[in-house]
């Protein structure tokens, strides 16, 4: 009893301990700054051991994940719906409604950016030609994303915006706007699906089965990537800036339950945890797992940041949901994919 009751105990603690602070590590800081983002402090940073070690832990600890992930052969510890009873016909009924659930979790950020005058995120403002420009755009990509045509061109220009965010906003800001990318990618390899103007109207411009199977792995690899970038340039690369984030909304609670820790350590300890989170949705590594310990304290903050927040968030929303359908890229579940998405059947929902 006692030799199987240490691994579990260890497991719930991580487990507690990551979702914890997953809560703080998912807030962007500079989108409530208001005093604004100071410059990376790279060579401060690089000659900090602690930063190193912030690093160094969370990749050390992906790569046993990554040992134990093809140990288990690439099994969850949480359950899917299949073993919760679900069915296959159900789930590839729900792979037909993804394409819409992500263009919606993806279009409202781009119509309220697009009408702030700001590129994918609050802290990316826009002035003078480019501030009409690319509010037109993000507001063209959002409509044509709800209505479903022309998806893979408005996903080509959709990436587009993200190439002339580079030299209009600046490279940092679209590295942490590197989703974007990602869900361009993803449209553009699955179009809109069955409920889409695509479907009924055009349907040789939508993509064949060859494209499908890239479309979830490469949303996935954005979306990683994101939480990556974020986890240096807001946390390990710039901890006065984390340090001052926390000076004007103390979140910080590890003092409160009896742990002294200095902001400066908490910031090193929320951007190790997204590093790791990052590094394992990118890698596809226990994503249920992953999503599971995240999804509530994720939430936790919307009651201190508000409708930015919920805004901004509203497309890892909609990736997590898909990810934790989805589990793993094997065979099986790859051409249900293909099914869901080419040839859908709408009717096991019902049932």
């Amino acid at each position: 009893m006692r030799t199987g009751a240490f691994p579990c105990g260890a497991l719930l603690g991580c487990a507690a301990i990551v979702g914890a602070l997953s809560c703080i590590a998912e807030a962007h800081e500079k989108w409530f700054l208001d005093a604004g983002a100071p410059p990376l402090q790279l060579e401060e940073a690089l000659a900090a051991p602690g930063v190193w070690l912030a690093i160094g832990g969370p990749i050390a600890l992906w790569a046993v994940a990554m040992v134990l992930w093809q140990w288990r052969q690439k099994r969850s510890f949480v359950p899917g719906p299949r073993a919760l009873g679900g069915r296959p016909e159900a789930r590839e009924a729900l792979y037909a409604f993804m394409p819409l659930v992500l263009a919606v979790h993806l279009g409202v950020p781009l119509l309220v950016n697009g009408l702030n005058h700001t590129l994918f995120a609050p802290n990316n403002g826009l002035e003078g030609i480019w501030a009409h420009l690319l509010t037109l755009g993000q507001i063209g990509v959002a409509l044509g994303l709800f209505y479903g045509t022309p998806t893979r061109l408005v996903a080509l220009f959709l990436a587009l915006m993200w190439v002339v965010g580079l030299f209009v906003v600046g490279v940092e800001p679209m590295l942490e706007a590197i989703h974007i990318l990602g869900f361009s990618a993803f449209f553009y390899c699955a179009g809109r699906g069955s409920l889409a103007v695509d479907r009924a109207l055009f349907p040789k411009w939508e993509p064949g089965p060859a494209l499908l199977a890239w479309a979830v792995p490469l949303l996935r690899v954005g979306v990683g990537l994101s939480l990556i970038v974020v986890a240096f340039t807001e946390k390990l690369f710039n901890v006065p800036m984390a340090v001052a984030f926390l000076a004007e909304y103390p979140l910080n609670f590890l003092p409160a339950l009896g742990i002294p820790i200095s902001d400066a350590q908490f910031v090193l300890m929320i951007g190790a945890v997204e590093l790791f989170v990052g590094l394992c949705i990118m890698s596809g590594a226990f994503l249920r797992d992953i999503i599971v310990i995240t999804w509530f304290p994720f939430n936790l903050t919307l009651g201190i940041f508000g409708p930015d927040e919920l805004v901004g968030h509203l497309p890892f929303y909609g990736a997590m949901a898909l990810f934790f359908l989805w589990g793993v890229s094997h065979q099986e579940n790859l051409a249900a994919w293909e099914r869901g998405i080419l040839h859908p059947s709408l009717g096991p929902l019902l049932h």
